[in-house]
């Protein structure tokens, strides 16, 4: 059986087997009861992220929850495995904002967080819902914003300083107000004014939790490297600033958030990494030239940690990537060309680029992100040996420690591993407890 609610899941675990099975599809789940009184939300799983904020921000202008900024994904996948989005270094993730959900376990009943009890309600907030049953809702508390916040995306190429820039922000981006979320994306681009014609970029996209004036005056003084301008900024509505990240165009109305078609399709495939030291000057230097030789569309993109996200305890929830991390690393590579050899070239390519990164992050183990799903870091068979090949993901998503919680509370409330996938949480070897 799979269980989707929006089908993002970047290996296709929802929706694709090697074996017969069924979907139970959670898509037209979708409702939305938001009380601006008491500061929260009901949400169905099948709901979207572009629903979620404008149901919230049909109410108020001075609410918002702290999830991703792609509005076509869906709530259950995305809140269950520890989405995060640009308001992270404020207010964490999204399930650090969770009060309640409503599952059905394997017995058929339909529990909420007090008949299910702290552990399972603890498991299905970080390590994901699929591996304990069917989640129905889930209930939310909102944030706070200002009624206006700022946004900007300034791109330096390797001509203009990008390496120094790149050097610097990794020194800084964790240690910044809270309020301030700055986003570095690394791409190479094609260049008509430029030799080589090959040549890196380096963007910085940010959402601050502020107007203008107080963005300029703090970063003026703690990144005046990047040289920001007046005019690289705009003021906008909070609700707004997620069509903004999304690359809608400017003066979107926000109604495009309520589409569920997203704004393209493509071939992909997603990996991840964690930053804990600052690489060096000659480090990123390596890592420019590799990119250049391999001529990968792949893009690595920089999340900055600190804030709220140092002060959450890593066993608070599954999700343990908190204190001790600089920014979560994405790799994304897209390509339009159809067929299975094209797909082994770009997959080849993004893997290549992932090993030439080793020295600069996370060892023993080499820690991986849920929500950016990757099979290359192991998979289940579901049989005798599942606890044994499930430890080996599931040890970089979760740690030891909490990989272990989550595998006890499986063998409790499913021994029989109803609820399975390639990646899934494995009970305990028959014997052991």
């Amino acid at each position: 059986m799979k269980i989707r609610s929006g089908g993002h899941d970047y290996e296709g675990l929802s929706y694709v087997s090697d074996v017969p099975f069924f979907i139970v599809d959670m898509f037209n789940f979708h409702s939305i009861n938001v009380s601006i009184e008491d500061e929260s939300a009901w949400v169905e799983v099948g709901a979207t992220l572009g629903e979620v904020y404008y149901r919230i921000a049909e109410k108020s202008n001075v609410h918002g929850f702290p999830a991703g900024v792609c509005p076509t994904v869906g709530v259950g996948g995305h809140f269950s495995g520890g989405g995060y989005g640009n308001m992270m270094r404020k207010y964490g993730l999204t399930v650090d904002n969770i009060d309640d959900a409503k599952l059905i376990d394997v017995h058929g009943r339909i529990l909420d967080r007090k008949s299910m009890g702290k552990d399972l309600f603890w498991a299905i907030t970080g390590g994901g819902g699929v591996s304990y049953g069917v989640i129905l809702s889930y209930k939310i508390k909102l944030v706070r914003v200002p009624p206006k916040v700022t946004v900007f995306r300034v791109q330096r190429f390797y001509d203009q300083n990008a390496l120094d820039l790149a050097y610097l922000w990794q020194r800084r981006a964790d240690k910044w107000d809270n309020d301030l979320f700055m986003r570095m994306i690394i791409d190479v681009v094609n260049s008509t004014t430029r030799t080589p014609k090959k040549t890196i970029r380096v963007s910085f996209f940010t959402l601050f939790l502020g107007d203008v004036n107080r963005l300029l005056s703090l970063l003026n003084g703690s990144f005046p490297e990047l040289g920001l301008e007046r005019k690289d900024c705009i003021e906008m509505t909070w609700v707004e600033s997620v069509l903004y990240y999304t690359s809608f165009p400017n003066g979107t109305r926000v109604e495009a958030l309520l589409s569920r078609v997203p704004q393209s399709l493509t071939y992909l495939k997603r990996k991840s990494d964690y930053l804990q030291k600052p690489m060096s000057k000659e480090g990123l230097e390596f890592i420019f030239k590799k990119m250049i030789e391999l001529q990968t569309p792949t893009s690595l993109t920089f999340n900055p940690y600190g804030g709220r996200m140092s002060e959450i305890s890593p066993s608070a929830k599954p999700f343990p990537h908190r204190a001790g991390n600089i920014a979560k690393i994405q790799y994304a590579t897209n390509w339009n060309e159809a067929g299975v050899e094209a797909a082994n070239h770009y997959l080849n390519l993004t893997r290549v680029l992932y090993d030439y990164m080793t020295p600069f992050v996370s060892k023993s183990p080499r820690l991986a992100f849920l929500n950016y799903r990757d099979l290359d870091i192991g998979i289940t068979h579901n049989g005798k040996l599942s606890y044994f090949e499930g430890k080996v993901y599931g040890i970089k998503y979760f740690k030891k420690e909490n990989f272990n919680r989550l595998v006890k509370i499986k063998t409790k409330v499913d021994p029989e591993n109803f609820f399975r996938n390639e990646q899934s949480i494995p009970v305990y070897p028959a014997g052991r407890k």
